[in-house]
């Protein structure tokens, strides 16, 4: 079975990375903001649902970056291939959301939505000149990562 996901790299005009920092089924992930496509939808329109959704912002989606190009199985159904795709965004508005300035810094109100849900979520930017590979968690955002490094 395939999982198709879509993420949003969004690049600041002060060069900052726009990263989600999430606690999903008992592990904490650094990854792109996006998520999986619903049925009826395209790969763009998703990726605006997400951003409205998690951040509350319009989003312009621009170019396509990639596209993933090698098996990975699913951190989370060992019977699911994830396919990724990714694209660099633009906010078309300012983030209402607020931006952490370190990883995994959850406020009482994401606290009460782990309670209840068992998963959160929280942003921050990351400077250009410290952003890598090493910044994200799953493989193909290191990929994508060091995409974006080598090109931008």
């Amino acid at each position: 079975m395939f999982n198709l996901r879509v993420y949003g790299l969004l690049i600041n005009e002060k060069k900052q990375v726009l990263v989600s920092d999430e606690f999903i089924r008992g592990g904490y992930y650094t990854k792109f903001p996006g998520g999986g496509l619903e049925f009826g939808e395209g790969t763009r329109e998703c990726l605006k649902r997400e951003f409205k959704e998690e951040l509350d912002i319009e989003v312009e989606v621009l170019e396509h970056l990639y596209t993933t190009d090698f098996f990975q199985m699913s951190a989370f159904n060992p019977e699911h291939q994830i396919i990724s795709i990714y694209y660099l965004v633009k906010a078309l508005e300012p983030i209402p959301k607020p931006m952490r300035s370190g990883a995994f810094q959850f406020d009482e109100e994401q606290l009460l939505i782990y309670e209840e849900t068992g998963e959160t979520e929280t942003f921050r930017l990351i400077e250009w000149d410290d952003f890598s590979d090493a910044a994200v968690t799953l493989p193909i955002d290191k990929v994508v990562a060091r995409m974006i490094k080598e090109k931008y």
